[in-house]
């Protein structure tokens, strides 16, 4: 039996009079997004029709997920709310604190010796307060979610971005901070901008050496990193069908980084074949007898263009492999025009290492199809050239791929498999030479590839492709070869050329595992001690944050005005630095070290206003904060893109940081702020960027008529005695402002 059925059951059994009266009040057809969305409504009862982009709704999510790290964080805001058991199912998974270095066994082994303190917090936690609790090793949160609880129709939130990945299943599901979870998991309800709906038409069928990871890339190609930005994709056509289940999850997967809310695909025999796979045949059954309310009515997928904001179409048989990089995801490269591009752009063609696995494309079927160019390797007489890793997602998929002979073959061309981890694909690598900081090319089917996101070094190249592109190219080690026309030269000077992948989409066999990882919750946790030493570096009780004054806020010193590209990896750097995810003070001194200053081109230096002298961010932000001087922080477009790490809000806000003023912000980044009591500000004007010099000190005027829809001033005091005024924006709306007020949404909960 699934886990959680009855839920699943009792959610099923109210759609179809929910979706029957969001037809009346929209007066049109539905989209699956809206079908699963009006199914959700805080209240139960679709009475009105939503301003797409514009009105703000209360949901009521099935479930919450959350990683190791950020679940830290959002079970010691859980622990502030004064309830004895969540109220809805939620589960904690134990996998981003492995390091990969050698293989899966020894790294799993130091990790749970290293992390005892966190494993145990965190285990006592879910046990009292009733969560499910997945080991280390278990395998990566999204993966696991996917096999065991992602469900079609259903809505959930996670604690990381590619929480997206159970849209594979049909789920619409969502990347949230912590204090966003700690919301549901308290019985509150959710609250969602309308997002607006992009459809993506499938056509034809994946051939040859194209994947579903292919859709995603091209995809990522035409919208970019910020396309998708408040809205939901919703993919379909006769080509969405053709895809497995866990192709759709992979397309899902990356939808975070296009900026989307998430993304999403109809129930098809793709999805029950799944379901079943995974021995979950009663919510296969469960949504045959729903299947009408499971995909969006028929009118829509007819003449799309008059129901999604903006409609692509992508023929699968004309598709041809992409890699996207480096240093962005929506850099998007055919592989038939790669050698040219790299050649124009000063690229690295010698590819050093290939990595598959991740999240985003470690099933089966992935695995399979990477494992059948393996096999090639000795049949033709050929020797791999780069390095070459495995993360499996899991130990369902990390068992079956043993005994069906897959791992054998991984081996058999010198390859590391890692544990079921995050691992490379977080920064979680200790990669050898990487401290050299030397100019190198690697290629891996993970999401992200941010500068330094890998393995620390900034002259790190990274490339995003499937598995199967990423395994040629690393047999090839070139990253100019293209499997499809080039061969290669063997042992004995032969001149061959591989064969397309070849794989299954399940295993024959089925799935097997032994100890797939999950430890249920006590029944009655009221007994369970949950103890955090106060001398502990890695864990720290939280202090409240301090409510609004009351007044408007002068005399802000500039912080850092970031230039170009300030992600959440800029703002709260990863991999080291994931020990320190449950104490609030420690991961604080990774503020904004990543990112960019516009006035010395520089990371982590800033000019100190106190001392004139030039500083780490972190150690000036500090120096102001002793003080009792607030500050600001300004941006560029798309600022906080990336993770969900609430981190990169709490981190300023702990340190005294009062506003982030940017020319756009990344979706669940400016929700985070929001949550924890800071101002997120957009230029009115973006030119007014330019406005800001490096001594300004800065008020924020219009505050003690803080309103909806109305814009804040701001005056920039520049040091020769001249002042600008400003106009800047924001998208409060009313209880968002009490939660700036109150000092954060969790004071609020608890008052």
């Amino acid at each position: 039996m699934a886990f959680d059925i009855e839920m699943i059951a009792a959610r099923y059994s109210k759609m179809e009079a929910a979706i029957a009266q969001a037809r009346k009040v929209v007066g049109r057809p539905l989209t699956l997004t809206e079908k699963i969305l009006y199914n959700h409504l805080w209240d139960g009862n679709p009475t009105k029709s939503f301003g797409r982009g514009v009105d703000y709704v209360d949901f009521a999510p099935d479930r919450v997920a959350m990683q190791d790290a950020t679940a830290q964080m959002a079970l010691l805001q859980f622990m502030q709310a004064g309830r004895k058991k969540v109220a809805v199912p939620s589960t904690v998974h134990c996998d981003h604190l492995i390091t990969a270095k050698d293989e899966s066994g020894v790294d799993l082994g130091i990790a749970v010796k290293e992390n005892k303190e966190v494993y145990d917090f965190l285990s006592s936690v879910s046990n009292k307060y009733g969560i499910g609790f997945w080991k280390p090793g278990a395998g990566i949160i999204h993966q696991v979610v996917l096999e065991n609880y992602a469900f079609p129709g259903g809505m959930m939130i996670g604690t990381d971005s590619h929480t997206v990945n159970a849209g594979g299943l049909g789920m619409v599901a969502i990347g949230v901070g912590g204090a966003d979870a700690c919301d549901v998991m308290a019985g509150l309800a959710w609250e969602l901008k309308w997002p607006k709906a992009i459809g993506v038409k499938l056509t034809g069928k994946l051939n040859g050496w194209t994947s579903a990871k292919d859709v995603i890339l091209k995809v990522a190609g035409i919208l970019t990193v910020k396309g998708g930005t408040g809205a939901i994709v919703e993919y379909f056509g006769p080509g969405a069908e053709a895809l497995s289940c866990t192709g759709k999850g992979t397309i899902c997967n990356m939808g975070a980084e296009i900026g989307a809310t998430t993304s999403t695909f109809g129930y098809d025999e793709s999805m029950e074949r799944y379901l079943r796979s995974t021995n979950r045949s009663d919510v296969a059954d469960l949504a045959n007898k729903y299947k009408a309310h499971l995909t969006a009515d028929p009118e829509v997928y007819a003449d799309p263009s008059k129901y999604f904001d903006q409609v692509i179409e992508i023929d699968l048989n004309t598709l041809e492999p992409y890699v996207n990089g480096p240093f962005t995801p929506d850099l998007a490269t055919p592989i038939s025009k790669m050698k040219e591009e790299a050649a124009k752009n000063g690229w690295p063609l010698k590819v050093e290492v290939g990595l598959i696995g991740s999240c985003t494309n470690s099933s089966y079927e992935d695995i399979s199809r990477a494992a059948s160019l393996a096999k090639q390797v000795a049949a033709k007489g050929l020797k791999t050239k780069a390095e070459f890793t495995i993360t499996p997602g899991s130990e369902l998929v990390r068992y079956t791929i043993q005994r069906d002979g897959f791992i054998d073959s991984f081996h058999k061309i010198g390859a590391k498999v890692f544990s079921n981890a995050c691992g490379p694909c977080i920064g979680m690598w200790s990669r050898v030479g990487a401290e050299k900081k030397e100019k190198n090319t690697i290629v891996h089917s993970f999401n992200r590839n941010f500068q330094a996101r890998q393995d620390g070094n900034p002259n790190t190249y990274a490339f995003v492709a499937s598995p199967e592109i990423t395994t040629a190219l690393a047999i090839a080690g070139d990253l100019g070869f293209n499997p499809l026309t080039d061969t290669l030269t063997n042992e004995k000077g032969e001149q061959v050329k591989l064969d397309p992948p070849t794989g299954e989409e399940l295993p024959n066999k089925g799935f097997a595992v032994e100890d797939a990882g999950f430890v249920a919750p006590a029944a009655d946790g009221s007994g369970v001690q949950v103890i955090v030493d106060p001398t502990s570096t890695r864990l720290q009780l939280l202090a409240p944050f301090k409510a609004w004054e009351g007044t408007d806020l002068k005399g802000l010193k500039l912080l850092i005005k970031a230039k170009g590209k300030c992600t959440t990896d800029h703002i709260s750097m990863a991999g080291p630095w994931l020990k320190f995810r449950g104490h609030l003070d420690n991961i604080s001194n990774n503020l904004l070290i990543g990112a960019t200053n516009i006035f010395n081109s520089k990371t982590n230096e800033v000019k100190n206003q106190l001392t004139g002298n030039y500083e780490p961010v972190p150690q000036t932000q500090r120096a102001y904060k002793a003080q009792g001087i607030g500050s600001i922080v300004v941006g560029d477009e798309n600022y906080g893109e990336g993770s969900s790490r609430e981190h990169a809000a709490m981190e300023p806000r702990h340190l005294g940081v009062r506003a982030v003023l940017v020319k756009s912000f990344a979706r669940i980044h400016e929700t985070n702020l929001k949550k924890q009591g800071m101002l997120a500000l957009t230029f009115a004007n973006k030119d007014d960027y330019d406005k800001i010099q490096e001594d300004d000190v800065i008020d924020i005027v219009g505050l003690t008529s803080f309103a909806e829809g109305k814009p804040l001033t701001l005056v920039l005091n520049h040091k020769d005695g001249k002042k600008d005024e400003i106009s800047v924006n924001h998208t409060y709306n009313a209880q968002q402002i009490e939660w700036f007020k109150a000092g954060a949404a969790l004071n609020l909960m608890k008052a």
